[in-house]
């Protein structure tokens, strides 16, 4: 059947032309939307500008077939042969094409957004400036593909092979790249905001420049990358593995690695504002100096001088408040100490975290979790459902006052007069005494202790009578 006869028949309503051998046929610019041409032979065929639109090219043969400009929207290309094919500028938003070969097929500024290209074989495709939002690559092959500028957000790429893909500049917001392999492929300057590389594959890759912000890096493998300038902020990198990684100022402002490997790393010039450094692993870091200003303008340089000085850096504990109190915890003062608690969360939200209970035969022990900025702040607020509270919140406002530069400094307080915000009014004042009275346990003598990151500890206020065995009233 010559393309003649497909073309008067397809005229007269006939749209069933499957297992056609039209190779090496001209049909540019021809109108065949909805045919059937399942399992047909369209090698080296020229489909230039035709309108396929809908048509069902399942298994079909398009190896080296011309389609450019062509139109395939919602086409069905499941399992068809477009390796080598030329479908610059094509459209195949929509298209159904998993399990397709398209092995070094020209796909430069083509439009996939929406397709399924699940288990799709793309290895050495050119998709340069290619649109491929929403679109499924799920366990797609991509193995030195050409994606440079390619716009690929919120796209689906699980398990999706990209060895030695070229993504630089690509944009790749929210996409999901969990589990995906992208060893030795070349991000540099990629966004990947908000992106999900869970358990990804990005060993020896080139991240420079590129942004991970609000990233989901956790378990990621990272070993050898090179993140120089990278914009982290924000991002997970719980359990990563960063040995031998370049972070070299690197933007790591607000970033979560408990657990991460950075064994033989280099952290020079990395900004690390408000970061934990608890649970690392730095042996053989290398780091001469770290941007610790809130910004990351390097108004607050830190240096470090030698080798004892970085780990001692990335090694600190967790900042807490400790109040001991000189009594144990029972069911009801428990009850009324939640009560409390979020009560004055209501008011302050800086007190967002629940305490962990530690209740002894003679002693309750609250210890809270915080950042080193706000560990006074917090310790102001947690005392006050005890008696002591007056006492201690004046010790901590007398410390913050006299506290010289070098102290403010050690305890990370820009501003002294913050605290005073915190003064509570009246009202949750009497909230507060209205729910704690009468209750022997929330009057009993108490020590309140807060240490920072730095393991530098300070007894803010200890009862005169803490310690000591209590003879309760008759």
């Amino acid at each position: 059947m010559n393309v003649t006869e497909i073309l008067n028949q397809y005229a007269a309503g006939v749209k069933d032309f499957s297992g056609a051998n039209l190779a090496e046929a001209n049909l540019s610019g021809v109108n065949l939307s909805g045919v059937n041409l399942t399992e047909a032979d369209l090698s080296i065929a020229n489909l230039s500008g035709a309108n396929l639109s809908g048509a069902n090219l399942t298994r079909a043969q398009l190896n080296v077939a011309r389609l450019r400009g062509a139109n395939l929207t919602n086409a069905n290309l499941t399992e068809a042969n477009l390796n080598v094919a030329n479908l610059i500028r094509a459209d195949l938003g929509g298209a159904q094409l998993s399990q397709a070969s398209l092995v070094k097929a020209e796909l430069i500024r083509t439009q996939l957004s929406g397709a399924n290209l699940s288990e799709a074989n793309l290895s050495s495709a050119d998709l340069r400036e290619a649109a491929l939002r929403k679109v499924n690559l799920s366990g797609a092959n991509l193995s030195e593909a050409h994606l440079r500028g390619a716009t690929i957000t919120d796209a689906n790429l699980e398990e999706a092979t990209l060895h030695s893909a070229n993504l630089t500049r690509a944009d790749l917001r929210g996409s999901n790249l969990s589990d995906a392999e992208l060893k030795q492929a070349n991000l540099n300057c990629a966004n990947l905001q908000g992106a999900d590389l869970r358990g990804a594959n990005l060993r020896w890759t080139d991240l420079r420049g590129a942004n991970l912000c609000w990233t989901n890096l956790s378990n990621a493998k990272l070993t050898g990358a090179n993140l120089r300038g990278a914009d982290l902020t924000n991002a997970n990198l719980v359990n990563a593995s960063l040995v031998y990684a370049d972070l070299t100022q690197a933007r790591l402002i607000h970033v979560d690695w408990m657990g991460g490997d950075l064994t033989g790393a280099t952290l020079t010039g990395a900004k690390l504002h408000a970061v934990s450094r608890m649970g690392l692993k730095t042996q053989g870091i290398i780091c001469e100096w770290v941007d610790l200003s809130p910004d990351g303008d390097e108004s607050e340089i830190f240096h470090i001088s030698t080798e004892e000085g970085t780990q001692a850096f990335f090694h600190e504990t967790l900042p807490t408040v400790r109040i001991i109190v000189n009594a144990p915890l029972d069911l009801r003062a428990n009850m009324l100490l939640a009560t409390i608690y979020y009560q004055i969360y209501l008011k302050y939200p800086i007190l967002n975290h629940t305490p962990s209970i530690d209740v002894g035969i003679r002693k309750t022990t609250l210890t809270f979790r915080g950042i080193n900025p706000e560990l006074f702040i917090l310790a102001y607020l947690a005392i006050l459902p005890f008696k002591d509270a007056a006492f201690t919140r004046q010790n901590i406002l007398a410390l913050v006052k006299n506290f010289q530069a070098s102290d403010l400094n050690n305890w990370e307080i820009k501003d002294p007069k913050q605290i005073i915000q915190f003064t509570t009014d009246p009202e949750l004042l009497k909230v507060i005494e209205n729910l704690s009275s009468e209750i022997h346990f929330f009057e009993a003598p108490t020590q309140t202790a807060i240490a920072n990151s730095s393991n530098h500890s300070l007894t803010v206020y200890d009862h005169p009578a803490f310690g000591k065995p209590l003879i309760k009233k008759k």
